[in-house]
C-alpha cells in the first residue's frame, strides 16, 4: 500500500512549548519517534498531552520550538497540508455514508478516480479484517468494528504519522481489553508510526515501544514500557506507571554502592536511588517497592529465595493480613504492618495464593533493596 520512502525518524518535537496566558500547557519538550514504532504520550488529565497532540496535528499553533515531520519543519503548514491523521475518542464517522463511502470519503477528496478508490477501500479493509463490510451502515457496526473502520479511513490516505486520541475511552472494558491486541496489531499491519494519547497506563504499558510519561507540561521520562517500570526516574513515574506501595521515610546511612538505609513507618529500610548525590543523611525521601516484589510468609517461616530477583532480602517488616483482594491473576494481600498501622499490598499469587493465608493471620513481608526505590522529598 505504501510507496514511502524509508526514513529513521518520523516526527521529532524540538523544545515545543505552548503557553495560555500564564499557563504553561507544554513546557519545553522534546521527543523523537522513530519510523513504523507504537509511541504512547502517558499523563494524568491536564498535563498537556493533548494540547501536544493538536500541536503535531496543526490545530493549535506552538508559542516556541519546532515540529519536524520526516525531517522537514511543519510549522506554519495547515492540518491538511501535513501528511498527519487523527483518531478521536468518538471516532467521528459520518453517520449519514456507510462504511465504504466512510473510508472513501478523503479518497474523493484528494481527487482519486472511481477505480483507484475502489483498490484502495478494499485493500484497507482486508487490511483491518473486515472486508465484507463495505456497505454496512456505521450503526450496524460493533464498537470494536467502528474502531477498525476509524484507523481504516485515516490508514488509506497513507499518513505519515497516525494520532490517536485515547480513542478506547468510551468502550466497555472487556472490549477496550481486546482493543489494545487489535491496535499493536493494525499497527504492525501498516507498519506505520502510531502517536497514541492515553491516561490510562495498561494501555501504554501493553501496545507501546516507547512511553513518554508526561506531568504539569513536561516529560518526565522516556523509555520502554519495561524500562519505565522497572527502572522509574522519578517518583511521579515510580507511582503513575503501575501499581507501588508508597511511603516516606529519613535517610540515616548512606553508602557508595548507592544503598542507603532509611527509618520508614517505624522500621529500617535499605533502598537503592538512581542518584546519590541528590539525598543525605537526615534528608527525607519517598520510598516505592512494587507489590510483586514482595514475598509474604508466616511468621517464623524462611522467606527462601526471589522469584523477582535473586539477590538477598535485605528488608523485613512483620505484619498481619487485613484484606484478602481476589482479582483473578491479580490477587493482592492487604498487609497491615505491627508500627505505625502502614498498609502495604503483596501478591498473593507468588506466595502461594489466597488460601494460604487468612485475616489476622501474623506474617512477615520481604524484598530486595534493588527492588526498593527512594526518591528525594521535595522542600515545601
Amino acid at each position: 500500500m505504501s510507496g514511502k520512502q524509508p526514513f529513521d525518524v518520523d516526527l521529532e518535537c524540538l523544545d515545543l512549548s505552548k503557553h495560555f496566558g500564564d499557563v504553561r500547557a507544554v513546557d519545553s519538550v522534546s521527543l523523537s519517534i522513530p519510523q513504523g514504532s507504537f509511541f504512547s504520550i502517558l499523563g494524568p488529565s491536564g498535563c498537556g498531552k493533548t494540547t501536544l497532540m493538536r500541536m503535531i496535528a496543526g490545530f493549535e499553533d506552538p508559542t516556541s520550538g519546532d515540529i519536524q515531520i520526516k525531517g522537514r519543519s511543519v510549522l506554519g503548514t495547515p492540518p491538511n497540508k501535513r501528511n498527519v491523521k487523527m483518531v478521536f475518542q468518538h471516532l467521528a464517522l459520518f453517520p449519514m455514508m456507510n462504511v465504504y463511502d466512510n473510508i472513501a470519503y478523503g479518497l474523493r477528496c484528494a481527487g482519486f478516480s472511481n477505480r483507484e478508490i475502489g483498490a484502495k477501500v478494499a485493500d484497507v479493509l482486508e487490511r483491518v479484517a473486515l472486508p465484507d463490510v463495505a456497505k454496512r451502515d456505521v450503526h450496524q457496526l460493533s464498537g470494536g468494528q467502528k474502531q477498525r473502520i476509524a484507523i481504516a479511513r485515516c490508514m488509506v490516505l497513507d499518513p505519515d504519522v497516525l494520532l490517536l486520541d485515547e480513542p478506547l475511552g468510551a468502550l466497555d472494558l472487556k472490549l477496550r481489553e481486546a482493543m489494545k491486541i487489535e491496535l499493536k496489531l493494525l499497527q504492525s499491519q501498516f507498519n506505520t508510526t502510531f502517536v497514541y494519547i492515553t491516561h490510562d497506563q495498561s494501555e501504554a504499558l501493553v501496545m507501546s515501544d516507547q512511553i513518554a510519561v508526561m506531568n504539569q507540561g513536561r516529560f518526565e521520562q522516556i523509555g520502554s514500557p519495561q524500562h519505565l517500570y522497572q527502572q522509574p526516574a522519578t517518583a511521579f513515574v515510580a507511582g503513575f506507571v503501575g501499581d507501588a506501595n508508597r511511603w516516606e521515610a529519613t535517610v540515616t546511612n548512606c553508602e557508595e554502592s548507592q544503598l542507603g538505609t532509611m527509618t520508614g513507618a517505624g522500621h529500617s529500610i535499605t533502598g537503592h536511588t538512581q542518584n546519590p548525590s541528590v539525598a543525605g543523611v537526615g534528608d527525607k525521601v519517598s520510598i516505592y517497592v512494587r507489590p510483586e516484589f514482595i514475598r509474604v510468609n508466616r511468621s517464623g517461616e524462611s522467606t527462601g529465595s526471589s522469584t523477582a530477583d535473586t539477590a538477598e532480602f535485605h528488608n523485613e517488616l512483620a505484619g498481619q493480613v487485613d484484606s484478602v483482594l481476589f482479582n483473578g491473576a491479580n490477587s493482592r494481600l492487604l498487609i497491615r504492618t505491627d508500627e505505625h498501622q502502614a498498609l502495604i499490598e503483596a501478591d498473593a499469587n507468588l506466595t502461594g495464593g489466597l488460601d494460604d493465608f487468612k485475616e489476622g493471620e501474623n506474617v512477615t513481608l520481604s524484598w530486595s533493596s534493588l527492588q526498593t526505590r527512594c526518591f528525594p522529598v521535595p522542600a515545601s
